[in-house]
């Protein structure tokens, strides 16, 4: 994979799971705790986490095909 590909990549599951943990940190404060907050500091490290390491494991996968 060349870098283009890989910051696509990276781009994609970063907003993907950043999307999806905020929209479930604010149901479960919504839920769990009567407020409306979402935990933007939890959304952004999964996000980072995440976008990291699937990255480097499908460009792992398309080096070994």
């Amino acid at each position: 994979m060349n870098i283009k590909a890989l910051l696509v990549e990276f781009k994609t599951v970063f907003t993907v799971t950043f999307i999806t943990v905020a929209l479930v940190t604010f149901l479960w404060n919504l839920i769990g705790h009567g407020q409306s907050v979402v935990d933007w500091e939890t959304s952004f490290r999964f996000a980072t986490i995440f976008g990291v390491i699937l990255t480097w494991v499908k460009s792992r996968e398309a080096r070994n095909q």
